[in-house]
């Protein structure tokens, strides 16, 4: 059936597209400074922008999902290219905050779109181990990204180049894929019939569903909200913060790699507890720490975000297995869009830490205790999880269904 299909094409082009949502991460992180500072932005108002990312992700991510087999992985590519393009473009000619709200949410739009069409597709061009290896070569791609696009942003930030120019980057491997996917026959999509729509419905309402539901909405932002502020709260910490979040997600991208086994040793739920308390305390040692140090801190937060997100997709195929894709479509979703929502959350609590502290620091000094004091707060999001793995892990101690099912979304 996908005989004629250049496969080592559309893989390509879909790690350049993921290549592209990891850019707009890293790069919008590294310039969120500097918009700040040209427009006049409060922390608030950055964190509504960085919203529009995780908000526009989510919504198209799910409809693509359902739209799959009758749009077609071709078309929502397409639908791609044009979102990311635009907001690629409104980003850099922005007049002020109410184009950037629209321009990240079109970027958000795209990546969502991204990993609808990829992830059926190299699943539908592959198939056993093969396939999972491939999708864990795809996913590797998102961290691996991010590391890259941190690295170009502190590079062209120190030679002081302007963050119009560092968005172009973006566009790199935006224009790559879509010369990579244009005119190629894409594989046709294997229909799901094994479990009916109505039976995926009723999955999404079991008591294990809504638990990792819940779950998905801390883990996602125990992951990003350190991620996409690193440059704001770390910038007087005495490290470089855009080598702290190249250097987070390198070691994110290398444990991802060996998910597998580590999986495998730990199981599902020992592996999330595990990553809870890790994120946990790297989360409040950033909150203490200067200079050097935040560098060995970076690792041990690392390797506690890092299996979060394809351990979660996986516990839902796993342990919620009648909820099909579009369970996992629902937990993905999920988790940016909770993230949507603490972005302005957390950009308040800069704003309120700065306003408390000014009677008794100022300047940078005034800044690194505002960021201290909001990574503090942030620490409560892998501390609730603690609780809450506990939980689960007595919870499914006695499963039966303790087969490794391997990460395939980051």
């Amino acid at each position: 059936m996908n005989e004629n299909i250049n496969k080592s094409a559309l893989f390509n082009g879909s790690c350049f597209a993921l290549i592209t949502t990891a850019f707009t991460f890293s790069i919008r992180a590294g310039i969120l400074p500097q918009l700040g500072e040209d427009f006049g932005l409060s922390a608030s108002q950055l964190g509504f922008i960085n919203s529009m990312w995780f908000l526009g992700f989510p919504i198209s991510m799910i409809i693509g999902g359902i739209v799959y087999h009758s749009f077609g992985a071709r078309n929502i590519m397409r639908v791609a290219f044009v979102a990311h393009t635009l907001g690629i473009l409104l980003t850099i000619y922005a007049g002020g905050y109410t184009t950037l709200l629209i321009s990240t949410l079109f970027i958000g739009f795209g990546n969502g779109c991204t990993e609808a069409a990829c992830n059926p597709m190299i699943a539908d061009m592959y198939s056993g181990v093969k396939m999972n290896k491939m999708l864990n070569r795809f996913h590797m791609w998102f961290p691996g990204g991010i590391m890259l696009g941190a690295i170009i942003s502190n590079v062209m930030t120190t030679m002081n180049l302007g963050w119009e120019a560092q968005m172009w980057i973006t566009m790199v491997p935006t224009v790559i894929y879509a010369v990579l996917f244009y005119g190629k026959a894409f594989p046709k999509a294997k229909v799901e019939g094994a479990t009916s729509l109505g039976n995926n419905f009723k999955a999404l309402f079991s008591p294990v569903f809504l638990f990792l539901f819940v779950c998905m909405s801390l883990t996602a932002i125990s992951e990003f909200g350190p991620q996409q502020w690193v440059n704001i709260v770390l910038a007087n910490s005495g490290a470089n913060a855009m080598i702290i979040l190249a250097l987070t997600t390198g070691v994110m991208a290398i444990a991802r790699f060996f998910a597998g086994p580590v999986v495998e040793k730990l199981g599902q739920t020992g592996v999330l507890l595990a990553g809870s308390i890790l994120a946990t305390i790297g989360i409040f040692l950033f909150s203490m720490v200067t200079g050097g140090i935040a560098y060995f801190v970076a690792i041990i937060f690392a390797l506690g975000v890092a299996y979060f997100w394809p351990v979660m997709v996986g516990a839902v195929a796993q342990r919620v297995p009648l909820s099909g894709a579009l369970g996992m479509s629902i937990i993905g979703g999920i988790g940016m869009f909770s993230t949507a929502i603490w972005q302005p959350i957390i950009g308040g609590w800069i704003d309120s830490s700065r306003e408390e502290l000014s009677g008794m620091y100022s300047g940078e000094e005034l800044e690194l205790m505002a960021g201290q004091a909001t990574l503090q707060n942030m620490a409560l999001f892998p501390a609730i999880l603690i609780v809450l793995f506990i939980i689960f892990f007595f919870w499914q101690k006695n499963s039966k269904k303790t087969e490794m099912v391997s990460p395939v979304s980051h």
